[in-house]
């Protein structure tokens, strides 16, 4: 059920009336829902429990994509609320008909278009969230500052005073850190989408491609594609399309494991158990 709060917002804020909701796919933190409307259809999502501008940063991440220079499909957000004591906080976007199969290297290709908007520096312009977490962006000019100090360390942080991951787990990281110069290529900073896994694209019924829950910055482009990996969902023409606009330099695949301790980190805070594992199997390697 949409709550009452939200759907008279809807009413005398956008003059959308609601006929029907058919409940949908929102993630692990959100509750979402179709709405049929007298202005026809969209998709919204919403929560009391989240950051007060969680939907706000969330919208901001969406039309930077859609301002972008690229082909990609990203839906159009219409409303938003911040979460307050009297009510859930929403985002309500344009609605997009899933469809189950898409042109995969056609995705591919287009994302390396995406990657190809650059900026002066790694970060973005203001913080934002990766899951409901808080993501910080302040701007370096060089990625692996960025990566370690925007990055590494405040997951680290959290799940070290949260008791996630013990003191041996810093020590490893920070050893890996000093070598990163000599194990990543510099590059551009690229705008990404930031949390790219096989849950946050679909594809329409013409077979686009369409970015959805995006937790955007610049930076390394690699990184998009390493993230990819962690959970399945994108074929080997998704890879195979993004090299044929913007091929790989060479080691990718054994960047992928440091690339990857961000969100393992993420994972961890949100969620521990296997994830800490994962994140021991991975520092091992670089001892």
């Amino acid at each position: 059920m949409i709550p009452e709060s939200i759907l008279l917002h809807l009413k005398t804020t956008a003059g959308i009336i609601v006929s029907h909701s058919q409940p949908a796919g929102g993630g692990s933190i959100n509750s979402a829902a179709r709405l049929d409307t007298n202005n026809g259809r969209y998709f919204i999502k919403w929560n009391q429990d989240v950051s007060t501008d969680f939907f706000q940063k969330e919208a901001e991440g969406l039309q930077t994509l859609r301002d972008a220079n690229h082909p990609l499909r990203v839906p159009a957000v219409h409303s938003v609320l911040n979460p307050s004591q009297n009510s859930p906080g929403y985002l309500l976007m344009e609605y997009i008909e899933e469809n189950r199969d898409g042109d995969s290297r056609r995705f591919g290709a287009e994302l390396a278009k995406l990657h190809s908007n650059h900026s002066e520096k790694f970060g973005f312009h203001s913080d934002n969230y990766i899951g409901n977490l808080p993501q910080s962006n302040n701007q370096h000019k060089n990625w692996n500052d960025f990566f370690i100090t925007e990055r590494l360390e405040p997951q680290l942080t959290q799940s070290i005073n949260s008791g996630k991951v013990n003191s041996s787990v810093k020590h490893n990281l920070n050893r890996l850190e000093a070598r990163l110069d000599e194990l990543i290529p510099p590059c551009k900073p690229s705008l990404l989408h930031g949390d790219l896994w096989g849950g946050n694209y679909l594809f329409d019924m013409d077979g686009n491609a369409i970015l959805i829950d995006p937790a955007v910055y610049y930076g390394h482009p690699e990184v998009d594609l390493a993230f990819s990996t962690m959970f399945g969902g994108f074929s080997d023409n998704f890879y195979r399309g993004y090299e044929s606009v913007s091929p790989l330099a060479p080691g990718f695949e054994e960047r992928i494991p440091i690339y990857n301790l961000y969100p393992l980190l993420v994972h961890v805070n949100l969620f521990g158990g296997s994830y800490t594992r994962q994140l021991h199997s991975i520092l091992r390697k670089y001892k």
